[in-house]
């Protein structure tokens, strides 16, 4: 309970510090949001006048705790840009969006990396570590948009699987949006499935060349139990460390991928919102995207905690 205890104590001290900076930056920033949602014509008085409705005559650190509580309310006012719609009306839908694409992704990585990886570790064949090793650079150099564009390319434009830009929503039908977003999951996964499989094959080479591997061997165990019951379990922890900056990672891809697929969701939102100065709207973007990174590394931490006796007689020591 005191390394949960802890863990949760600096996540809550991390997004303190993420708000207070991101508040800040933003507040500081050249530009005045009023003049802008105005325009060139606007005189001097509307200008102070909107300033007043918006709040931004008020003292930073007054602006800086309305808008603390309003995470916590719902209520982050409204948008620069869509003067009579809330900040936590715009972002919703689009979050939901972006967490489908994530956790498809996620997912993916998993399912496909694990038994992957177990499988490349256990083979005696030069052929195939090279050949393994080559295809896993390859797909950890090409960036993720290029995988985007070659995937429409070849499956949208060419064999037309799938209409660009036609996106479902999970309201309308849940098979037709994961079908959409299997696509961009895809391009997110790829360069990852990459990396967690050579970091888990060598993570198992290295259980396989310990004393415990060689005497469950000796004792008749086949390959496929010593390597998914004996030695996967000993590998678990850094591979869920892993897996949590994995899952930190897919939210920076997916802000990209958003814009090759024309995915209605935070990262597109959030380069659209920058170009309009919708400071509300961004503010909270960057806070959410920072909270997702915190929670997935501070859910490793606490699963590897459960699973690696090493760090609980650590903790108790």
């Amino acid at each position: 309970m005191k390394f949960a205890a802890k863990k949760l104590a600096s996540l809550a001290l991390t997004m303190l510090i993420v708000t207070a900076m991101t508040f800040l930056a933003f507040s500081l920033i050249s530009g005045d949001p009023a003049s802008t949602m105005l325009g060139t014509n606007a005189t001097p008085e509307q200008v102070e006048a909107l300033r007043d409705e918006l709040g931004l005559n008020k003292p930073i650190h007054q602006r800086y705790f309305e808008w603390i509580k309003g995470f916590f309310t719902g209520d982050l006012g409204n948008s620069y840009k869509y003067r009579n719609q809330s900040v936590t009306s715009l972002i919703a839908p689009r979050l939901g969006v972006t967490l489908e694409l994530s956790a498809l992704s996620f997912v993916l990585i998993i399912l496909i990396s694990l038994p992957l990886g177990v499988i490349a570790a256990g083979a005696k064949s030069r052929f195939y570590s090279v050949f393994r090793s080559a295809l896993n650079r390859l797909c950890m150099a090409v960036p993720s948009f290029f995988i985007g564009l070659l995937v429409t390319w070849i499956f949208g434009i060419t064999l037309k699987w799938f209409s660009h830009g036609a996106f479902v929503p999970w309201s309308v039908s849940p098979a037709a949006s994961l079908l959409y977003l299997f696509y961009p999951a895809v391009c997110i996964a790829v360069p990852r499935i990459a990396m967690t499989v050579n970091m888990l094959s060598s993570t198992v080479e290295a259980e396989l060349k310990k004393d415990y591997a060689r005497t469950v061997r000796s004792r008749g165990a086949g390959s496929s139990r010593l390597l998914f019951v004996h030695v996967l379990k000993n590998s678990l922890a850094p591979i869920v460390t892993f897996l949590g900056q994995t899952a930190a990672e897919i939210i920076a891809a997916s802000v990209v991928i958003e814009q090759v697929f024309v995915v209605p969701g935070l990262g597109r939102f959030l380069v659209s919102s920058i170009s309009y100065r919708d400071y509300p709207v961004v503010e909270a973007i960057v806070v959410l995207l920072a909270l997702w990174v915190v929670l997935a590394s501070t859910a490793a931490d606490l699963i590897n905690f459960g699973v690696d006796p090493r760090l609980r007689r650590g903790a108790k020591g």
